[in-house]
Parts: structure tokens; C-alpha cells; sequence
């Protein structure tokens, strides 16, 4: 399965924050799920990505091409929506239809209006009318309609309520499954991740704590819960990082059956990404 997207050793420098060394790939007919705590980089990286700021270093190859080189050729091909809709109040959806047929060749009428209809999205009213919700799936059904092969998805579910979001799932899972399309897709709203997603890239603080099969971090990965006299005893080389509670302590262990072994009689739970995320943050190794 060839790479839709290869992210090396991405680098950018501001003066309070450094993007370091961003490294990862998303595979032909895959979900990557970005995440990270808010200013951990998600958003920097996905602009890098689609060259509307300048790097300090490394390179992004989309399609096989480079994204500066073969700008125009890759973006012919890319779909993307913002957390926020950047269409024009004033504008209807027969605009928005209008101005993207010209920017693309590939643009498919038919289907943008059978978005339309199925998001419930009204053809008679401004976009300024539209709730939040609606404007998300307009950008959606947007960015779908010219065909492209790889979805760059930033927040695109926030505020949508959970039917729609499931719907919208759905449509990215029938999305990839000619394996020549893909999605990158950046939420907090984990739980869709964890419906969807075939990878797993955690960014913290500019730098990727690691690119993991969702599979892999859901089935193998496990928190200890322990007291403090319990976890006195647990060798601190068995876990990843590890937090005070008001209860005890938490800590992330990457087999979570091999510690249950180690450890009979101590609780190891399953770990959710928001489990593994929060002990990153919050928890350390001292």
C-alpha cells in the first residue's frame, strides 16, 4: 500500500514555539487520526502540509509529488476543511458551486447537490443563516464534490451533533475504500477516532510522541490504577509515563496483558486515546 502522504522531519521555528523534526505518513486507503492538546501543532503542521506557511525545514511529499514544486497539481487533488467555514456570508450554496466549478476540473455537480439534500442543507438560504453545524457540512459536501483523492479534515466535526457526525464517518469510511483515496484527519473528538481511524498520530509540544495502528494502542495499551504503596512496588521501567490522582496513581503501560500478569491483583484498564493523551500532558516519569 503506497504512501497518499509523507511528512519528513517538518520543521518551523516561532519565538515562544518549535515544530521539531515532524515525522509520519498516511497510507493509501487510511484514516490517520492527528491529535494533541491545544498548541501542540496540529494546526501548524496541516498548513506546512498544504504550503500556506513557510517551513523552516524538511519536506512533504503528497501523491509522490512535492508539495511546493507541484503545488497547484497536488491541491487539484486535496480536499480540505477548517474547523471554520470560510465561505462568504452573502453567498448561497449555488455560488459556492459556481466559484469551484472554475477553481476545479474535476468538480461533479450531481454530487455536491446530493450532499446537499442529505445534509439537509437549504439551496434558498445565505450562509450567514446557516448554524454552525451547517456551515461544517457545507464545507464538507464542498470539498467532496470535486472528487479528490486525500481529505485534510482540521476539527471538521465540531459542533455537529452525533447523528450527523456518524453519518459524516460514514461517508469518510466509504471515502477510502478504493485504496488510491485517504483522510487526515486532525479532532479532539477522539471517540470518532476510535469509530474510524486505522492510525494514530500523537503530537506534543511540536514534536510526535508516536504514529501507532489505532488497533494497536486500543487492544494493547492499558492504564494501571494502583495505590501509592502499590505503586511503590511496580517497576517504573514496565510504564510510559505515570500521574498523581487524588486516588493514587495512573500510569500508561503499552501491554496491558503482560502487565495484568506482572501485576496480579492491581487494575489495568483498557486506555482510550483520551487516557494516553491526558497521561502524556499531565503525567512524567519522576
Amino acid at each position: 500500500m503506497e504512501d497518499i502522504l509523507t511528512v519528513s522531519n517538518l520543521c518551523k521555528d516561532y519565538p515562544s514555539f518549535h515544530l521539531q523534526n515532524v515525522s509520519f505518513s498516511v497510507p493509501g486507503g487510511s484514516i490517520v487520526g492527528f491529535v494533541g492538546e491545544n498548541g501542540a501543532g496540529k494546526t501548524t503542521t496541516i498548513k506546512l502540509i498544504l504550503n500556506e506557511m513557510k517551513r523552516s525545514s524538511g519536506s512533504v511529499k503528497i501523491f509522490g509529488l512535492d508539495n511546493i514544486k507541484d503545488e497547484q497539481k497536488i491541491k487539484e487533488q486535496i480536499g480540505v476543511v477548517f474547523d471554520e467555514s470560510y465561505f462568504h456570508g452573502e453567498f448561497k450554496a449555488g455560488d459556492i458551486a459556481s466559484i469551484l466549478r472554475a477553481v476545479f476540473k474535476t468538480w461533479d455537480d450531481e454530487l455536491f447537490d446530493r450532499y446537499l439534500n442529505q445534509f439537509k442543507l437549504p439551496k434558498n438560504k445565505t450562509i450567514k443563516e446557516y448554524s454552525k453545524g451547517m456551515k461544517m457540512k457545507l464545507s464538507i459536501a464542498s470539498a467532496l464534490a470535486h472528487r479528490p483523492r486525500l481529505l485534510i479534515l482540521d476539527e471538521a466535526t465540531s459542533g455537529l451533533d452525533p447523528v450527523v457526525r456518524s453519518e459524516i464517518l460514514d461517508i469518510f469510511l466509504d471515502f477510502i475504500q478504493d485504496e488510491s483515496h485517504s483522510v487526515l484527519f486532525s479532532s479532539h473528538i477522539t471517540g470518532d477516532l476510535e469509530k474510524v481511524a486505522d492510525y494514530v498520530v500523537f503530537i506534543h509540544e511540536g514534536k510526535i510522541i508516536f504514529d501507532r495502528s489505532k488497533d494497536d494502542l486500543i487492544y494493547r495499551y492499558g492504564v494501571l490504577k494502583c495505590g501509592s504503596n502499590d505503586f511503590q512496588r511496580v517497576d517504573k521501567d514496565d510504564l510510559v509515563r505515570w500521574r498523581k490522582t487524588d486516588f493514587g496513581y495512573e500510569a500508561l503501560v503499552t501491554d496491558r496483558d503482560a502487565t495484568q500478569r506482572k501485576y496480579a491483583g492491581l487494575v489495568v484498564d483498557p486506555a482510550t486515546i483520551d487516557d494516553i493523551m491526558l497521561i502524556y500532558v499531565k503525567g512524567g516519569k519522576s
